[in-house]
């Protein structure tokens, strides 16, 4: 007898349909054989659907089966496949009776027959609205991520004995409450509070413009001056998640295996930090599985780089692509996949190898040609593709000593203003793919950022000043129109100018 049950696959970040058949005749000699370019994983859900019928008390056929994951061109990986083929065994043994055309299944067994947190929940849920199937069957575990998703009905199931007794009709599954998303979003809890960082006014001012508009922002300073401090800092002050980029990370998230058990989205901006150590795979993405990388992790919120000259250099050339374009395409001889990397980079480092370059208090143990080479480990175009650069001095004694005296900005305060600038550009964009001032391209820079003759007159001048590339003028302009954005101002003003044309001294 012959069963057909409807699954899906992930392939990069889309779902696409799985049809999974399972034939099961009545002679033959004992076999278990699965075809349709599975992986190890999917292999290996022989022994795990085996123990699941067994241990539901089920009955495992004695005969051949074979099972058959169409299209049989689309590589299938992962254990997601387990409950499909299970239900399919007993379908076609004749055990159970069940009409399953306008359902899919989904999800992973465990050898007791309880099915585990599955991943990659959120895209297939997505293809079952978008191919009219009325019905999922996830893991219980998984039913907050699936209900996101409006116009299905989400069954969570326990157990595959659960599974069969609802479709005996000896027990009822209701389906999952709908999520919703908007009263989940929040502001992320950051490790520190701006208040709780002394001086560094510039430094401060510059994060704050970095989040209003999601500029990438470049530190150089000695260590101990608060860099790292700010880095971690910055979350607590970036706008809440829309719904829609709230979507769009929680897809990345859930292919991955990154979104934590029974949690149904991510409600903050993403804030990821890698160590200097980090391969290129494992910064863009790739691998024989063709995963998500830590910038397409970081999307619509944080990449920290600490030490960003200890980076190879290869590693950092590979952020030319994401950083001009907002994703990134990775190509196998197994496919290509495209992600979403549209994250705010924070870099941080030294001014030397001692670290003491240019401080009034310490003097640096390098030699000239030391502080040349370890400044030049970040080649031109990457800096070219960072809008803000910032020294941050060490903090003074006298600063240090009178902090109890200090009442600096909290965090909360700062946030109140970047939300609103985010809101102003969010009305600016509508109609558009544009969620900030950053991601302008040439003709949005023309479109919405209109200059009076006192700003080009201004800007020409900083051209052959500053040695300004093309790239660069742009982002001088798309920095003035969020700081004008912080001001609430309509129009881009000289001293919103001069102001982002400070952040683009430094020394080279």
């Amino acid at each position: 007898m012959l069963a057909k049950i409807i699954s899906g696959a992930t392939l990069g970040l889309e779902g696409r349909l799985v049809e999974v058949e399972v034939d099961v005749p009545e002679e033959g000699l004992p076999a278990f054989n699965i075809v349709g370019l599975p992986d190890k994983a999917v292999e290996e859900s022989k022994e795990r659907v085996r123990s699941a019928l067994k241990n539901s008390g089920a009955k495992f056929p004695e005969g051949r089966i074979t099972v058959n994951l169409a299209p049989a061109d689309l590589p299938k990986a992962g254990p997601a496949y387990d409950l499909p083929i299970a239900l399919g065994i007993l379908i076609a043994s004749g055990q159970i009776s069940a009409d399953t055309s306008d359902s899919l299944f989904f999800g992973e067994l465990s050898l007791d027959g309880s099915l585990r947190h599955t991943n990659g929940i959120l895209p297939v849920s997505y293809l079952a609205r978008e191919k009219k199937i009325k019905r999922v069957f996830v893991p219980k575990i998984n039913q907050e991520e699936a209900s996101i998703v409006s116009d299905i009905k989400v069954y969570p199931v326990e157990s595959l004995l659960s599974l069969v007794r609802f479709f005996r009709g000896s027990l009822e599954i209701e389906p999952a409450p709908r999520v919703d998303l908007s009263s989940l979003l929040k502001v992320a809890q950051a490790e520190f509070d701006f208040a709780e960082i002394i001086g560094q006014e510039q430094a401060k001012r510059a994060m704050e413009i970095a989040a209003a508009g999601a500029h990438n922002i470049f530190m150089r300073g000695t260590p101990g001056s608060g860099k790292t401090m700010l880095a971690r800092a910055l979350p607590g002050i970036l706008p809440t998640l829309t719904e829609e980029e709230a979507l769009e990370v929680t897809k990345i998230y859930s292919v991955t295996g990154n979104l934590s058990s029974g949690e149904s989205i991510v409600t903050t901006r993403p804030f990821r930090s890698p160590h200097h150590t980090t391969s290129r795979i494992g910064l863009i993405g790739g691998g024989s599985n063709l995963t998500p990388g830590e910038v397409s992790l970081a999307h619509r919120g944080v990449l920290f780089l600490d030490e960003f000259p200890e980076f190879p250099r290869n590693v950092l050339e590979s952020l030319r692509q994401p950083l001009e374009d907002g994703k990134v395409s990775i190509s196998r001889a197994k496919g290509s996949v495209t992600y979403p990397a549209q994250f705010l980079l924070v870099a941080a480092s030294n001014p030397c190898p001692c670290g003491y370059f240019g401080d009034p208090k310490r003097p640096c143990k390098c030699t000239p040609g030391q502080i040349s080479r370890y400044q030049k480990r970040i080649s031109g175009p990457i800096l070219d593709r960072i809008d803000l650069h910032i020294e941050v001095p060490s903090v003074e004694t006298q600063k240090l000593v009178s902090q109890a005296k200090s009442k600096a900005e909290t965090s909360k305060e700062i946030q109140k203003r970047v939300q609103k600038a985010r809101e102003v550009q969010t009305k600016r964009f509508q109609g558009t793919k544009l969620k900030s001032n950053a991601e302008m391209g040439t003709k949005d820079v023309k479109k919405y950022c209109p200059l009076s003759d006192e700003c080009r007159t201004i800007l020409r001048s900083a051209i052959s000043s500053l040695n300004l590339s093309a790239r660069a003028y742009f982002k001088v302009i798309k920095v003035a129109r969020t700081i004008a954005d912080l001001s609430s101002d309509k129009e881009i003003a000289v001293n919103h100018l001069a102001e982002a044309l400070q952040y683009r001294l430094r020394e080279d």
